[in-house]
């Protein structure tokens, strides 16, 4: 099988795949992995020089006859609100709400306006070809031009599809990442501190900013617990997956007779929330002051710079201590708070929307098991998804992460379409 570095490139006979997609809701999560492990099989063994322009889904008659209908109810509204937006009577609330509205259909109306050019070069490619049936200079010169415009509307009608199915605003945000080791003593300390430097090694190959938080150590200098903010374009709706628990099977540095043992750490990433996500009112902390110092500190000292945050209607706690100045610790523990109490609400939510969520190919629950890492073997396994790569030190070095990031992805994207279908 070949490996690529970088990147999930869709196979063609997968992508063909999708005119079958108004019944995968219905698939069971066994099958459904077992689908997204022939994705990777076939994907994987495109040669790079592919691109995602090349490889344009087909999308099935039914699928394309649910969007047009979209498609229409938007024209319709858009409509609509031009018309309301220009009478005189508005009130200037119903002005205001309006062009808020057009604003946010704008992209899809521009995209939409594309669709509807080439359809009409297409009905008129195929009009003089009906016209013509004896002038092969023409045909010829007409069919050229009609297999372009076809590919045209197709990506098109891909690029909608994409933009009419559902969002997460938290996508665009920053993250807190949040590592801890869980059972297995120093030694998941150890794998906590590999996984942490995996997604920092990670961060940087994006090209986006890994700022440690707090690190708390082991006396083997692992990382009981380890945070960092990481920013950047699209980070959250990159790494939300992520979120779980990580397995490690391997031979710990202090095990003397060789014998194999399982560890695990818990992985969290948070959306970063502004200010205006989280009102955080000061009746509602309690800040104490401490000394930071041995393992479990950076920068052991004896001024009273650590900072613990405590959100009294919740009781959600953080903890910083890495830096010096007791006021960097504590603007970085009410960051940190913020993202929690955030993820709080979106998760109540997201919950309270959706039934289906408990079938999705994961909730970010950080007490899912989501991936074993076998040392012994040298290989990685995505259980969401089916996934094994049989590169396990690509992985810790943060490459090749992709594989099992852009396979989720594409599920979550393929449940999208599934629920899009589905919904009248």
């Amino acid at each position: 099988m070949r490996i690529l570095s970088r990147g999930f490139i869709w196979s063609i006979n997968i992508l063909k795949s999708f005119s079958q997609l108004q019944s995968i809701s219905a698939i069971p999560n066994l099958q459904r992995s077992f689908l997204l492990s022939a994705i990777y099989s076939s994907s994987f063994s495109l040669s790079r020089s592919y691109s995602t322009a090349e490889l344009q889904p087909q999308l099935s008659t039914d699928l394309i006859r649910i969007m047009e209908q979209r498609l229409s109810a938007i024209e319709r509204r858009s409509a609509f609100l031009e018309n309301l937006i220009n009478q005189p009577e508005a009130s200037p609330a119903e002005y205001s709400r309006a062009n808020k509205e057009l604003r946010r259909l704008g992209d899809s109306l521009e995209l939409i306006s594309q669709l509807r050019t080439k359809q009409k070069e297409i009905d008129g490619l195929r009009s003089l070809m009906v016209e013509c049936p004896g002038d092969k200079d023409m045909l010829d010169m007409a069919t050229e031009e009609l297999d372009q415009a076809l590919e045209e509307e197709k990506r098109l009608q891909v690029l909608l599809l994409k933009s009419l199915l559902p969002k997460d605003d938290a996508d665009e945000r920053d993250s807190i990442l949040e590592v801890r080791a869980g059972t297995g003593g120093e030694e998941a300390s150890l794998f906590a501190m590999d996984v942490f430097k995996m997604y920092e090694r990670y961060s940087l190959k994006k090209g986006w900013k890994f700022e440690v938080v707090d690190i708390t150590e082991s006396d083997l200098k692992g990382y009981k617990e380890a945070s960092a903010a990481i920013s950047g374009a699209g980070v959250y709706g990159k790494l939300k997956f992520e979120s779980g628990i990580h397995r490690v099977q391997r031979v710990p540095i202090t095990e003397k007779s060789g014998r194999i043992h399982t560890s695990a750490v818990s992985v969290a990433i948070l959306p970063q929330a502004d200010e205006v996500d989280v009102q955080l009112r000061n009746e509602d902390l309690r800040i104490d002051t401490y000394r930071s110092g041995g393992s479990g500190g950076q920068h052991a000292n004896t001024t009273n710079s650590a900072v613990r945050v405590t959100h009294l209607p919740t009781g959600i706690t953080v903890s910083i201590q890495d830096e010096r100045s007791q006021h960097m610790n504590k603007a970085k523990a009410l960051k940190v708070l913020c993202s929690k109490l955030y993820e709080m609400e979106r998760s109540r939510i997201q919950l309270s929307q959706s039934k289906l969520r408990s079938e999705q190919i994961g909730s970010g629950d950080r007490s899912e098991r989501i991936r074993t890492y076998n040392f012994p073997q040298g290989r990685v396994t995505d259980h969401r998804v089916g996934i094994t790569h049989h590169a396990i030190n690509d992985i810790m070095q943060g490459e090749n992460l992709d594989v099992f990031i852009d396979a989720l992805l594409l599920q979550q994207e393929m449940d999208a379409i599934a629920s899009f279908s589905s919904t009248p």
